[in-house]
């Protein structure tokens, strides 16, 4: 039995032994977490590589040919393989409230959303390891000063330390994807929470870069509310700023309306 890839769900099956062995030495078990969550293994060839590596694998899988072939083959994932769209599933309910990590070939076409659902479990997750198109993954690492910094990048790198791992080329699928792609680590850094509200601080780093060729100052303007905040930071676009000092930029923002 195999299964055909599918289209609409995105999947490029890995077919290079050498890359799936170097994916699932990648993961480094940060934190001491073995248990990890697998999303969309396909027919497991990341799937075997991880758990000859010792770790406790779950996987999760939205395409009923897969499951079906995971349940003949990998009889070790027994009671281990749900069938369930991560995107739309409450985690705790699948993994507990024990932490796990996230390993995955991720398809391209909802990478940053597993990311982002990611994020909401961030305290939980704290080792992330997958694949990616290899722009994104690159956006996701890359570090302020640059046109690939963004939202993602921000959003990330305030909960974790990302590592840009190794570039996978196209001719290691089936079927084969139009870009080369990029494998990263993301590990849970020391922040508990941020240091501002974090509500807040979605809204500033959305609200600035969804109008980056601006300066900081004219991009939030709505958050300011008439008022003026007398920093350098006003004058740079937000490209240039750093997580930290998106966190410093949070803070004043927040103390002006405790002001009012």
């Amino acid at each position: 039995m195999s299964v055909k890839a599918k289209k609409h769900l995105g999947q490029h099956f890995l077919t290079d032994k050498n890359v799936c062995l170097r994916i699932a030495h990648s993961y480094k078990s940060h934190q001491n977490c073995t248990r990890v969550l697998e999303i969309g293994p396909g027919m497991g060839a990341l799937t075997k590589d991880l758990l000859e590596n010792g770790l406790d694998v779950s996987v999760m899988e939205i395409d009923t040919e897969s499951i079906a072939y995971l349940q003949e083959n990998f009889p070790v994932l027994k009671n281990k393989i749900f069938e369930a769209d991560f995107l739309k599933t409450e985690l705790k309910e699948v993994m507990g409230d024990e932490p796990f990590g996230v390993v995955g070939n991720f398809p391209y076409n909802i990478s940053s959303q597993i990311l982002f659902k990611c994020l909401e479990y961030r305290n939980q997750i704290p080792e992330i390891m997958g694949m990616f198109q290899r722009e994104v993954a690159k956006r996701i690492a890359e570090k302020p000063g640059t046109k690939q910094y963004g939202i993602l990048s921000v959003f990330m790198q305030a909960y974790y330390d990302i590592e840009y791992c190794f570039t996978v080329d196209e001719h290691v699928f089936d079927p084969p994807p139009k870009v080369k792609s990029g494998v990263i680590r993301c590990t849970r850094n020391e922040r508990e929470s941020l240091p501002c509200d974090e509500n807040l601080f979605r809204q500033v780093v959305k609200l600035s870069f969804g109008q980056r060729r601006k300066t900081i100052r004219n991009s939030i303007k709505s958050l300011l509310k008439g008022n003026k905040i007398d920093h350098p930071f006003m004058a740079l676009r937000p490209e240039t700023l750093s997580v930290d000092e998106f966190i410093e930029l949070t803070q004043m923002i927040d103390l002006l309306e405790s002001v009012e």
